[in-house]
């Protein structure tokens, strides 16, 4: 007979509890099924491509065996040789065979060339999605789109340019305006081409005068119906005659003076002009840049004769008596007065303080050439009385060589 067993007994410190060891083992059993990979046999999206579609609908997913075929899409056209166009989900979850871009951008009908003028591919070639630009030859005009598109066409659903290719037609003007009192060469043509020229005269003056043409007497045609300029005008400009007081013509002598006749004047002496001596006969009748005219020079405002302050001084080598004069006798000009604004005249006002400064300069130079004199007359003086003894001792010394020469000792 067999005793029975005793419990085991669960180690010290640890309390044994069935419940949380199933737990335990459930948590572990879980997360080793989520890091196990996840087997499918389904395959995943079918490849995406920029020049072709699917021809039908997507599906959520794709089984082992299942085919996506794929065809152009618009403005794209198949590359010769084919490629292939279809692929099938295969059993390990892969899309064979692989697919490349197996369609081309188509190309437009290749743009005409306008008559005098020319068209120009942006990137070289005219494919689905490039541009063309069109320009004219000088003298002829773009009529139409100036760029055109290759695009989808809705008409045909196939790629073709946007617009009609333009026209280049060649710049006319219609005849310039007619002026009175005067005429333009061919002024019985209905248009004018591009760069054509019109010349304007003017016609004989039935009065005492005759007319000037006022403006440019060329016209030219610069665009459609674009002349270069305003037509000018035929009317009488005379000047009267330039009746300079205090001053005389030097050139442009003349009994009439009409449009842009030039004179040049001068002044007399005391008289000055303003700005410039040489005027022009403007198309108002007015001399320009002004009348010629003469100014008088204005006068200084001091005339007040200056003071004198005389002092005599002698001295023995000069018998005249030396004056120190203070002032200064103001002098006539007939020249213009000197501005710093060009033909404006000064006043003649001289700058404060010039009067008292001017007298004690020169009664400072006279003191000066004063002692000058005086010292040099003190020299003089003593140079000449030194000289005077050195010949009395001369003339001593030589008495006493005589006599000695004479009397022995």
């Amino acid at each position: 007979m067999t005793a029975p067993r005793a419990p085991r007994s669960a180690p010290p410190g640890l309390s044994e509890s069935p419940s949380s060891s199933r737990c335990f083992v459930g948590i572990l059993s879980m997360a080793l099924v989520l890091l196990l990979p996840i087997s499918s046999d389904a395959c995943g999206d079918p490849p995406k491509f920029n020049s072709m579609r699917n021809t039908g609908a997507l599906k959520d997913s794709y089984n082992p065996g299942d085919k996506v075929d794929y065809e152009c899409r618009l403005g794209y056209q198949r590359i010769v040789p084919f490629r292939p166009t279809s692929t099938v989900c295969q059993p390990d979850n892969t899309w064979a065979p692989p697919l490349q871009e197996a369609c081309t951008r188509k190309s437009c009908p290749h743009p005409v060339e306008p008559t005098n003028g020319q068209v120009n591919s942006v990137n070289g070639s005219f494919v689905f999605g490039s541009q063309v630009h069109y320009s004219c030859n000088e003298g002829f005009d773009l009529i139409g789109q100036k760029i055109l598109y290759c695009e989808i066409s809705a008409e045909t659903n196939d790629v073709d340019w946007s617009h009609d290719p333009p026209l280049c037609e060649k710049i006319l003007c219609a005849p310039p305006p007619k002026i009175p009192n005067g005429k333009y060469t061919n002024s019985d043509k209905d248009f004018f081409v591009y760069n054509e020229v019109v010349t304007y005269s003017c016609d004989r003056s039935s009065g005492p005068d005759e007319y000037s043409l006022v403006g440019e007497s060329t016209l030219i045609c610069s665009g459609r119906d674009v002349w270069s300029s305003a037509p000018p005008q035929c009317k009488v400009v005379k000047c009267e005659s330039p009746n300079i007081q205090n001053g005389k013509l030097e050139s442009g002598f003349s009994r009439k003076y009409y449009y842009k006749a030039t004179i040049v004047f001068s002044c007399d002496e005391g008289y000055y002009y303003k700005g410039t001596n040489v005027v022009t006969c403007g198309a108002e009748s007015t001399w320009e840049p002004g009348k010629p005219e003469c100014f008088k020079v204005p006068i200084p405002a001091t005339t007040k004769p200056p003071i004198l302050s005389h002092s005599v001084v002698t001295s023995p080598s000069i018998k005249t008596p030396i004056s120190a004069v203070s002032g200064s006798t103001p002098t006539h000009t007939t020249t213009p007065p000197v501005s710093s604004h060009p033909g404006r005249p000064d006043d003649g006002t001289p700058p404060k303080g010039t009067e008292s400064l001017g007298g004690g300069i020169i009664a400072v130079i006279v003191l000066s050439v004063v002692v000058g004199i005086a010292v040099i007359a003190g020299g003089l003086y003593a140079f000449l009385r030194k000289r005077k003894r050195g010949k009395t001792e001369v003339s001593a010394a030589y008495s006493t060589y005589q006599n000695k020469s004479t009397n022995p000792a």
